[in-house]
């Protein structure tokens, strides 16, 4: 699959530059860095760097650091000799050898231990590695992507991350924002998915009622895109027919989305119901809508929203008493 629009789903702004970088980003053999929340696709945009560049048709190979026991991280990342320590009764080859000619996709590199991170820096200046137990280094050809839902600059400061990694990571580098912060791509999120799955599962789920999908924009996915995927597959246990509705979701996910029929039922009148209770206070709507402001002000735009035509209901303009001369 090497079809942008399949790989990166939406048609918001930020969806917009991601898909016209990422091209230039696949073609350079620089190290990339990808910045985002969990359940942001990470990995997915790690995996379309990978489709779209020239060692497509070479291995990718994803570590998750989170999960590198401390005492075998050095024997995952570059491999052991047979009877290197104890237990080694045959060799094995390391994760980055595994992925040389390749790419190597860190996932979650903020966790990764102070002496891991040492060793990959070693990796990265010389672009060799040295298996436990080998007596001479093995040269690799890798390109490294490395992604985190922590802000490293943040783990700078604590000095829970080397600052001359950082300087060797942070080269290309992409920042995948929340779903909150990109709502108009829910319906085509959710419409890609479907399709995914009834493809996958040979079923003819429908599209979301409308009840349902305005529910679906009043929620502020925590979870991001992972949270809605699990929601999709969570219909397709038991898939309804035609269209889908709150009623047809396992009760867990029943309740929780239920709570949002209260809501406006539009988000340009979720927008004004909060900036009239704010008396247009935009930095306190944007609070409450879970924006920010640069969200807040397109979408103003987008909805052609002006103060002047939709006055506060107790906030109309006076008129001045008339002033005669004595």
């Amino acid at each position: 699959m090497n079809n942008l629009t399949e790989m990166i789903v939406g048609t918001s702004p930020a969806m917009a530059m991601l898909r016209a970088y990422l091209p230039k980003v696949a073609r350079s053999p620089a190290t990339v860095l990808i910045m985002g929340a969990t359940g942001t696709g990470k990995e997915r945009v790690a995996r379309a760097i990978h489709q779209l560049g020239p060692r497509r048709r070479q291995s990718f190979v994803a570590i998750n650091c989170a999960a590198l026991p401390e005492s075998l991280v050095e024997a995952q990342l570059f491999g052991h000799e047979r009877g290197a320590f104890t237990g080694a009764i045959k060799g094995f080859k390391g994760h980055i050898a595994q992925a040389n000619g390749g790419i190597i996709f860190l996932d979650e590199i903020g966790e990764m231990s102070p002496h891991a991170q040492a060793k990959l820096l070693r990796v990265l200046e010389t672009r060799e590695v040295t298996p436990i137990g080998a007596t001479r280094p093995l040269a690799v050809d890798i390109r490294f992507i490395a992604a985190t839902n922590q802000p490293l600059e943040r783990l700078l400061e604590q000095k829970e991350f080397r600052l001359d990694l950082y300087y060797r990571l942070n080269v290309a580098r992409l920042e995948l924002p929340p779903l909150k912060e990109r709502k108009e791509d829910i319906p085509l999120l959710l419409n890609h998915t479907i399709n995914e799955l009834n493809l996958r599962d040979r079923c003819s789920v429908g599209q979301p009622d409308r009840e349902f999908l305005e529910c679906l924009m009043a929620h502020d996915w925590p979870g991001n895109v992972r949270e809605l995927r699990n929601l999709v597959e969570a219909i397709f246990i038991d898939p309804p027919l035609g269209l889908i509705g709150l009623n047809d979701l396992p009760p867990v996910f029943r309740e929780m989305f239920s709570r949002y029929r209260t809501c406006p039922t539009s988000e340009r009148e979720q927008m004004l119901d909060i900036l009239r209770n704010t008396n247009w206070n935009k930095v306190e709507a944007a609070k409450q809508l879970n924006w920010s402001r640069m969200t807040l002000y397109r979408k103003l735009a987008k909805y052609q929203i002006n103060r002047s035509l939709h006055p506060s209901p107790n906030n109309s303009l006076k008129k001045e008493p008339a002033h005669h001369k004595p």
